[in-house]
């Protein structure tokens, strides 16, 4: 080597490069990580801060136009929401470890997998015609719409926490619900993410000045918020005025622990519970008590002994009750099934010969699925035999004073799946009645949390949902989604032991009348799809942009 051609030697007053030019895509990756798991984790309940869920996209969407690393981007995104998740259902340790540390990285992996198409998309679109941009911009939110329909039904359905669920104390933006279900409230949801990364892309990094930063797509986020409001305030213009009084209903909180509540020993312990807060319920002079999910320590379909006491008890208290019980069918037979159930007992009749029994099974908790193949798991989480699953919506007749009224049962988490709140409007329910048992989840966020698929239920079926926990949640939500009346101590606490009354209130115009979700069902999932397909088409057809390099014409 010569000495012309030998390296010149480093300048040692020259600038040296700063720790993020050094580092700079490695620290896009850990803020972006932070971001964009302290805001999933902040927008949903317990925490009180919806307004999040418009922006929790937003690190990962803006990192998405510089095109990073794919592997980089990839395993920061997935990471973030594994934490996200891992930490919303913190609450599931109280049932199994195991569980929780399989469940949230798994639904959390899941949801990432929506930014491997941001990823994909979102550089390709910039600089091209504003048309193609919002129709890609409408493609992602329907993916994401698609990525939440999934979860209805993949390995058994979990649905929990869908992005609508963040709003469930801001029913303003729920009312299209009632047309879209809630996958419309999460594709706005979406679309707002989409347009706050696409506005911020515009203003720093496109070096755009004056009329140009304007958005496109911040203005389609404006515009379908907008017109979230203007059906809001279409639907609860003058609704006082279109009130009157469906029932009066006492809920009975037992608050059981559930180490208690199956142990034989502590039944008529239980029993003495069950009948003390039934006839403190009953001095209220309710038309219908309310009992949570598996409430007896013994079946009701199936043991006498737990027949005769709920059929005399429902006699002193001279009100009906309807309750939460396991039914026994074929007892002693080789072919012997439990299942999860709805009661409706009266005064007069006792214990009605129909039932509802619960028809989405938890999945660990009271079946194993694929049993032959993961039995073995039973022995990481509290579950004895298989329950069954019923196969049908079987709303009950029950008596309401001088009136009789049709009331459609979901027992436990099955508020969280839409086609099941759906069917039972079908069948004619004029309301809702969730029966839970949350003594498994100790008094974290899963009680706000699961409350606020009740919410998201009572928009889409127009429908009044009365819920009654173990400990808590429990109360009433009117057809417009808003929170009416929550069940409380004196200290203000959801978990106590006791029973509240509720004066329950239905909306005159919605009597026997479907709302437009009810109808045509998951229409918009469909619609979704159509956004998806035709976006990712348009895109990838397009012609190549332009290189700045290129000769003008």
């Amino acid at each position: 080597m010569t000495a012309a051609s030998a390296p010149a030697a480093p300048d040692p007053y020259a600038p040296q490069p700063t720790f993020l030019q050094r580092h700079g895509e490695a620290t896009a990756a850990a803020v972006v990580f932070v971001l964009t798991a302290g805001l999933a984790i902040l927008a949903f309940p317990p925490f009180q801060l919806p307004e999040l869920a418009y922006a929790m996209l937003v690190p990962g969407l803006f990192w998405a136009y510089t095109k990073p690393r794919f592997k980089l981007y990839v395993w920061t995104l997935f990471a973030a929401q594994a934490v996200a998740w891992t930490v919303l259902l913190g609450w599931l340790h109280h049932v199994t470890w195991f569980g929780l540390f399989l469940l949230g990285p798994f639904v959390g992996v899941w949801v990432g997998v929506w930014y491997l198409a941001a990823w994909w998309a979102l550089p390709r679109i910039v600089g091209r015609p504003t048309p193609l941009r919002l129709l890609v911009v409408l493609g992602l939110a329907g993916l994401w719409v698609l990525v939440e329909w999934s979860r209805t039904w993949l390995l058994g359905g979990f649905p929990w926490l869908p992005l609508a669920a963040s709003q469930w104390e801001r029913s303003s933006i729920l009312q299209v619900a009632a047309f879209t279900g809630a996958y419309g409230v999460s594709f706005v949801l979406a679309v707002m993410n989409l347009g706050f990364a696409a506005y911020a892309h515009r203003l720093f990094r496109e070096g755009v000045t004056g009329l140009n930063k304007r958005s496109q797509e911040f203005f389609l986020a404006l515009f379908l918020i907008l017109t979230c409001a203007c059906i809001h305030l279409t639907e609860s213009f003058n609704r006082r005025n279109f009130s009157q009084r469906l029932a009066r209903i006492a809920v009975v909180q037992p608050y059981i622990a559930q180490d208690v509540k199956w142990d034989p020993a502590r039944g008529s312990e239980i029993l003495g519970i069950l009948q003390q807060t039934t006839l403190a319920a009953a001095m209220g002079k309710p038309d219908l008590i309310l009992w949570p999910e598996a409430t007896t320590p013994l079946a009701v379909r199936g043991d006498e002994q737990a027949k005769l006491f709920v059929e005399t008890l429902a006699k002193r208290a001279g009100v009906p009750l309807l309750l939460g019980s396991i039914a026994i069918e074929k007892t002693g037979s080789a072919d012997e099934q439990w299942f999860n159930g709805a009661f409706l007992v009266t005064p007069e009749g006792g214990v009605a010969p129909d039932y509802y029994a619960k028809r989405q099974l938890v999945p660990f908790g009271e079946f194993v699925p694929f049993r032959p193949l993961l039995g073995w798991i039973g022995k990481f989480v509290p579950i004895g035999g298989d329950f069954e699953a019923g196969e049908t919506s079987s709303p009950l007749l029950v008596p309401l004073g001088d009136r009789n009224a049709i009331v459609g049962p979901l027992i436990c988490y099955e508020d969280i799946y839409p086609s099941l709140a759906r069917s039972s409007t079908r069948a004619g329910a004029a309301f809702l009645a969730v029966l839970t048992n949350n003594g498994w989840f100790g008094e974290g966020g899963a009680a706000s949390q699961h409350a606020a698929h009740s919410v998201l239920r009572a928009v889409e079926n127009r429908r009044p949902v009365l819920r009654c926990g173990n400990g808590g949640w429990s109360g009433w939500i009117d057809e417009f989604g808003v929170v009416r009346r929550v069940v409380t101590n004196d200290a203000g606490s959801i978990y106590f032991r006791g029973t509240r009354t509720i004066e329950v209130q239905q909306d005159i115009r919605w009597i026997d009348r479907e709302s437009a979700y009810v109808a045509y069902g998951d229409w918009f999932v469909l619609l979704s799809a159509g956004f998806v397909l035709f976006g990712w088409t348009l895109l990838k057809t397009a012609p190549p942009l332009p290189s700045p390099d290129d000769p003008v014409a």
